[in-house]
């Protein structure tokens, strides 16, 4: 049940009749029409723009078109008053009818209310994370894990196909860097003294690598030079290293379904077929480009190189491809494997990159509008910096990765729940302070803790009917009477539960899952007020003493809260608490 969308199709439908009737042109677009809730709660319980997105095209002052609106909405059931406001919106209110049977709805719906089918099966390649085959993940790479697998869940959520991927940068110059540091620890296993250069990996978690090499090769790269065992070497770190990446994400409950290489693109034609498809279309030539900003012609050396069009699709300058010495760009590599992407028959593309890859975000886009003729867009999404807090201070650099705090510091801190959460109580876009203090307060402050003890509450108070003999299953309740769901402090409960199939669709349509975590607190929140509120008014309470009936309906919106918490947690990879310890 949507109950915003059933109302949209009455709104729709009553247009219809007006044009059948004369009193509005035919034919208008209502694909702008929207049934949303108010600015003002106190001005109804929904209310539409029609009148004022359609008053142009029908040549209509938009007040009259409201006005022509609402006679016809009252005449439904559904819509108690329909009051024209301003330069035309409608306001509309339901009958109390409508806000009872929505809990029924509810339960009896279960898991799948607000599941939604407007991907219409569409299929999509979401891809996070994708780290260096380095070490391991970093408080950095955690905030985009979190978001990619909560934004694939919620589009799975929607009715999308979607495809969970990672991409193994494992065809630069830094896995020689890792192989030649894990030679040094294979060295070191070896009891020699080492040098760490520069630009190297000195994080302990090398350590076992050297050691494992050891195990398996004995000595027999000690003395040979580095053209005999950096392959070799390479392949053995880059294994090692997706394996503890691999780790790292199952501790964050993370499952790619896809790990693709990079170096899978490299030698075996699949750069030159994506260029070609370029070249085919005029986007690659041989040229010079500018100076880029900020350089003068005096420091600037001007080179021939291979070029991609990409301002023909929107970016703001023409791309190298290939080096004046012939060796591939960074971004050749990565022009394949979109293409391949493409290939793979995605309808929609989904990157999640860290703030540092802001740059990119016009020449991807450009390279894959030329490879699919605009016919598959791509969507970039940024995760800002996590500044993370202890004891009020910085939190500590970790040794054991040299230089940075991994995924599992900060997992082993708080546990995986809370540090999804967390990771999504900000937009994308936007910094996140990472405290590890808050994080664990029990307060309203805390939001994990705020949804999580509301469906603790929840629970807590289904085991207390039980055990008076209360039936408060979930089938019990979907068919208990609601009619005694009558107070204003339980109406606005239902009225925020009909708001959740509508924010999944927002959610979806804009990428953003952070939409879900603030809509949780925010139905905490009324739940938790509409419980304070029976601490002082004992009609309030979910079990009515000698009146089962009563308790049921009061029960089956407590359970009706809870199937939707336990959805949205379920979209964010977070197990709803049954109890609060």
């Amino acid at each position: 049940m949507n109950l915003f969308a059933d109302i949209r199709t009455l709104v729709i439908e009553s247009l219809a009749a007006l044009a059948d009737e004369g009193a509005i042109p035919s034919g208008l677009a209502t694909d702008a029409v929207a049934v949303e809730p108010p600015r003002d709660a106190g001005h109804g319980d929904m209310a539409t723009n029609a009148a004022m997105v359609l008053a142009k095209p029908a040549g209509m002052q938009p007040r009259a078109i409201a006005e022509l609106l609402a006679k016809k909405l009252i005449d439904d059931a559904r819509v108690v008053s329909a009051e024209v406001a301003g330069p035309g919106f409608l306001n509309l209110r339901l009958a109390p009818s409508i806000w009872q049977e929505l809990v029924g709805a509810v339960l009896e719906d279960g898991a799948d209310y607000g599941r939604s089918t407007m991907g219409k099966g569409a299929k999509v390649n979401v891809e996070y994370v994708s780290a260096n085959p380095t070490g391991p993940l970093h408080v950095g790479h955690t905030r985009g894990a979190v978001f990619g697998d909560a934004l694939a869940s919620l589009l799975a959520y929607a009715g999308y196909d979607v495809t969970r991927e990672y991409y193994i940068n494992d065809g630069g110059a830094q896995v020689d860097v890792l192989a030649r540091s894990v030679y040094m620890r294979y060295q070191e296993a070896h009891d020699l003294s080492v040098d760490w250069p520069e630009g190297s990996y000195p994080g302990d978690y090398l350590i076992p690598v050297g050691e494992a090499l050891k195990d398996k090769v004995g000595d027999a790269y000690l003395e040979e030079p580095e053209e005999v065992w950096l392959a070799p070497v390479r392949e053995f770190a880059t294994n090692a290293m997706m394996d503890l990446i691999r780790e790292d994400l199952l501790t964050l409950g993370v499952k790619m379904d896809v790990f693709y290489s990079e170096k899978s693109l490299y030698g075996t034609g699949r750069i030159e077929a994506a260029l070609e498809a370029l070249k085919a279309k005029g986007l690659i030539y041989e040229g010079v480009l500018e100076p880029p900003k900020g350089k003068t012609p005096e420091d600037w050396e001007p080179r021939q190189q291979t070029l991609f069009r990409s301002t023909a699709h929107g970016d703001d300058v023409d791309r190298p491809v290939m080096k004046s010495d012939g060796s591939w760009t960074y971004f050749a590599p990565d022009i394949a494997y979109h293409y391949d992407k493409i290939t793979r028959g995605f309808d929609a593309l989904i990157d999640v990159f860290g703030a540092d890859h802001g740059g990119y975000v016009k020449r991807m886009k450009a390279a894959v509008s030329a490879l699919s003729d605009g016919r598959v867009p791509l969507d970039i999404k940024l995760c800002q910096l996590v500044r993370l807090f202890k004891n009020g201070e910085p939190f500590k650099m970790s040794k054991r990765a040299g230089n940075f705090v991994t995924l599992r510091d900060v997992v082993e801190q708080v546990g995986p729940d809370v540090t999804r959460f967390v990771m999504l109580t900000r937009k994308n876009d936007a910094p996140l302070d990472f405290d590890f203090d808050k994080v664990l307060e029990q307060s309203r402050e805390n939001p994990v803790f705020y949804v999580q003890y509301a469906n603790a509450r929840i629970m807590s108070v289904i085991r207390k009917a039980e055990d008076a003999g209360i039936d408060a299953d979930l089938t019990s309740c979907a068919k208990a009477d609601l009619s005694a769901l009558n107070h204003e402090a339980e109406i606005k409960v239902a009225k925020q539960l009909a708001e959740w199939p509508r924010l999944v669709e927002i959610a979806a349509r804009t990428n953003e899952p952070h939409r879900v975590a603030f809509y949780l607190y925010e139905l905490a929140g009324d739940f938790h007020a509409l419980w304070n509120r029976g601490n002082d008014d004992s009609s309030l309470r979910f079990l009515q003493e000698d009146d089962v009936t009563t308790s049921q309906a009061k029960l089956a919106l407590a359970r009706a809260v809870s199937v939707v918490i336990s959805a949205g947690l379920a979209i964010l990879g977070v197990k709803p608490a049954q109890e609060m310890r």
